[in-house]
């Protein structure tokens, strides 16, 4: 079974940086649209919100709420997906997922980021 893997959750302070990556091995990489989610304590899985998505042609979408301050990119060599989160604010604090789609979806196990000084 394809299990992605979130890195670089933390602990920082308003205003400030964090750089989460995914690796998702075992999958035709280039084929998948790639996505970063938040999902707000107390909230189901299909309540997630989509944070940002590059597609494999290289189109991106961001949410409202992080255009601006968070950029997604993707390294089809290495199956892996970056978010650099810049100006960072207290309401970004969540649990971030990653996700591959296609003809199927994975689904990462989620890294905590908290904003907080």
């Amino acid at each position: 079974q394809v299990q992605l893997v979130e890195s670089g959750g933390g602990l920082v302070q308003p205003g400030g940086s964090l750089r989460l990556s995914c690796a998702a091995p075992g999958i035709p990489f280039s084929n998948y649209a790639m996505s970063w989610f938040r999902q707000a304590p107390g909230n189901q899985r299909d309540q997630r919100e989509l944070v940002a998505t590059l597609y494999s042609g290289g189109f991106t979408y961001y949410g409202d709420s992080v255009k601006g301050r968070f950029t997604i990119s993707r390294d089809n060599a290495k199956n892996t997906v970056d978010l650099q989160m810049n100006s960072l604010k207290v309401e970004d604090t969540t649990v971030y997922y990653c996700n591959a789609a296609a003809t199927v979806s994975y689904w990462g196990q989620g890294t905590q980021v908290i904003v907080s000084s």
